[in-house]
């Protein structure tokens, strides 16, 4: 492999790994909020069990994605410091920004929720947790505005004598339209990850009370577990609706932003007027030509592009080939198709597990009900994953179906800001890349068992009795007393 497909596979495996954890940090926060809201509000102890007990999930996840994604920047200039020298003086403020503002405010909120339990007042405690929830969402919104600037860049001209990328306007940046659509959609997502989480667990949870048969366990599984699935069965729904409204205001922007994206996410080959969507094709999708198209549903895609369901004309990927080619000279303008087609309809097919588990969820625990059947445990677990799969889909979509291009080009804008990856490697041997993707890839496995283990485990141990809770710190030699001291 040449050192721009290392550095490729480098990148693209540690971002799809710390992305696992950014939509449940996101959207678990003020999920935890929300707990600790209603337990201050309504003084039950349920509510704030639940709170302690999701805080510490929250926590696990929150370690691992702080982990994974320092590592992220450092490959900016280690993989691609072309990429860096190029654009650094505008993609480097939105990253400032997310580290000077959003993470200090989080981490600093964190911290005082964590250690505050007996310490501060109730209402200022709150606060923090709120705060951190603020501070997740705001630094999603600064990484977006860095992203969007790849996708569509705005704020900024070039300047032949340096041969760089230089700001014009941070405020045209972090307000690019493109920023504005992808950051409601991240949020959906998040918020239907941490939906399906909690309401999983739950569901999980009143099955395994209710079928032990103990009296302290079925009081939980009615007064505790049913609760907290309800709130995530209800919120389901909700990100659902929002995910595929702002999922139909990105897609319309990216047909006018990056159309050789959206006819590849399609595998429409040659520009046609009113072109049906492909539910499943058969083919090698890369030779364009080769592709079937076995099921379509007429009028989606012109809905999808324009929002009008006829009279709509779509560029196909070879056409646009030839255009590129005359514009930006010759090359191979186009994305992987297969990578590209498959991942746009697996981000949207994913979501069928969260909106599965409602469904049954909201039967199963209708007018009061409390599940026992061990079926539905297994279903609500099974879904968890879902969300995550969707959401990698989604990003593996976003990022691979804007190559050739690390900095796509404009339509409106300076058409000198542009540069694709072969451009923005780093001069260093392909060994060396390797190298480092070897070791990455067995750490972040390592992790990923660590993640995994610590998660399992406390979901296992679940909350503590209502009889034991306390908010002094517990310091004892049990490895499970260990993680829960903050609480």
């Amino acid at each position: 492999m040449s050192v721009v497909d290392v550095a490729r596979w480098q990148f693209g495996i540690t971002t799809v790994y710390h992305f696992i954890f950014v939509p449940l940090t996101i959207g678990l926060a003020p999920f935890v909020a929300g707990m600790q809201t209603a337990w201050v509000i309504t003084g039950k102890e349920h509510w704030k069990r639940l709170t302690k007990f999701f805080g510490k999930l929250f926590l696990i996840n929150f370690a691992l994605g702080v982990a994974t994604g320092i590592v992220q920047e450092f490959q900016f200039g280690m993989g691609w410091s072309e990429y860096s020298r190029f654009v650094g003086d505008v993609f480097g403020a939105p990253l400032a920004m997310e580290a000077l503002v959003a993470f200090f405010m989080e981490s600093t909120f964190l911290g005082l929720w964590i250690f505050g339990w007996d310490r501060l007042p109730k209402k200022l405690h709150l606060a923090c947790i709120w705060l951190v929830a603020i501070g997740t969402s705001a630094s999603a919104y600064f990484i977006i505005a860095a992203n969007s600037f790849m996708q569509h860049p705005v704020g900024a001209r070039y300047n032949p004598e340096t041969g760089r990328a230089e700001l014009t306007s941070i405020w045209e940046v972090i307000t690019n339209v493109t920023t504005l659509a992808a950051f409601p959609h991240v949020i959906a997502g998040a918020l239907l990850t941490s939906a399906t989480f909690v309401a999983g667990i739950a569901g999980w949870w009143m099955v395994r009370n209710m079928r032990k048969g103990d009296p302290a366990g079925i009081e939980d599984a009615k007064t505790m577990w049913r609760p907290a699935a309800r709130v995530g069965l209800w919120l389901i729904p909700v990100a659902c609706i929002a995910l595929i409204y702002t999922g139909d205001v990105q897609g319309k922007l990216m047909f006018e932003q990056q159309p050789m994206k959206m006819a590849s996410a399609e595998s429409l080959c040659h520009t046609e007027t009113d072109p049906d969507f492909s539910v499943l094709t058969v083919g090698t999708h890369n030779n364009c030509d080769s592709v079937d198209h076995l099921i379509e549903v007429p009028y989606v895609l012109p809905w999808l592009a324009k929002g009008e369901f006829s009279g709509v004309t779509l560029d196909g990927v070879k056409d646009l080939q030839v255009s590129y080619n005359e514009r930006f000279g010759p090359g191979d303008y186009r994305p992987n198709l297969f990578v590209t087609y498959w991942t746009f309809r697996a981000m949207i097919t994913w979501m069928a597990g969260s909106i599965l588990l409602a469904l049954i969820g909201f039967w199963v625990t209708r007018r009061g009900r409390v599940p026992d059947q061990k079926w539905f445990s297994w279903l609500a677990l099974l879904s968890i994953a879902t969300p995550f799969l969707g959401n990698s889909a989604g990003w593996v979509f976003t990022e691979m179906g804007r190559q050739p291009w690390v900095v796509a080009p404009n339509p409106t804008g300076d058409p000198s800001i542009r540069m694709t990856v072969q451009q923005g490697v780093s001069g260093v041997s392909a060994g060396t890349i390797l190298t480092s993707l070897i070791v990455f890839t067995l750490l972040y496995g390592l992790l990923a068992v660590a993640w995994f283990y610590l998660q399992r485990r406390y979901v296992i141990a679940g909350p503590e009795p209502a009889s034991t809770e306390s908010d002094t710190p517990k310091m004892t030699g049990e490895p499970v007393e260990k993680l829960s001291f903050a609480y």
